[in-house]
């Protein structure tokens, strides 16, 4: 059976468009984008992939809930199974999240637990460990600590800038994302 899937994003979307071009082989189906922005490189991944897309617009509401309520009607009417956060730069409240109990799923580029927060990869490279990675998570009411779903390991070399360590997060989560929500899919967490 195929999952319908909303995926949130704030930014580029490459993580979108890579679940997108994958989402056969990993058993959903994605329905709808949603972004918090209308300047967001990720609505032209979406058109160019024929998926719908939707603004909500965070600065067109004068408080959290009034986003989030927005957010949950704009959702309703696809029928999610699963909400999967890609490069969403937002903290959802605990109503919520609850509200969507063990569906909603995350991407973080690091090894949780790990530099949580929003430079988990800016933030590794800086403390100087010599192995970091990607992490996929259930969301739950803290940042960053929702029960681990899978990881990968990415060896910082010697040689490595920032920039090239953020290329090979950014190829780990590539591979990783569709297997681990495969994973969810299948029964197997």
């Amino acid at each position: 059976m195929v999952s319908n899937v909303a995926v949130f994003a704030s930014g580029g979307g490459s993580n979108f468009e890579n679940l997108a071009l994958r989402s056969r082989e990993s058993g959903f189906d994605i329905k709808v984008l949603i972004v918090d922005s209308p300047d967001v490189f990720a609505l032209k991944r979406a058109e160019k992939l024929n998926i719908p897309s939707i603004i909500i617009d965070r600065g067109a509401y004068s408080s959290k809930r009034e986003f989030e309520t927005a957010i949950r009607e704009a959702v309703s009417g696809f029928n999610i199974d699963y909400i999967v956060l890609a490069g969403f730069m937002r903290i959802l409240s605990a109503e919520f999240i609850n509200a969507y109990k063990d569906r909603i799923i995350n991407l973080h580029p690091s090894l949780l637990p790990s530099f949580k927060g929003r430079n988990g990869i800016e933030d590794a490279y800086n403390y100087g460990v010599k192995v970091t990675g990607v992490t996929v998570h259930y969301v739950d009411a803290g940042i960053d600590t929702g029960k681990i779903i899978e990881q990968s390991a990415v060896i910082i070399e010697e040689d490595d800038t920032l920039q090239s360590l953020e290329d090979k997060i950014h190829q780990a989560e590539y591979e990783l994302y569709p297997e681990a929500l495969k994973k969810v899919l299948d029964g197997r967490v």
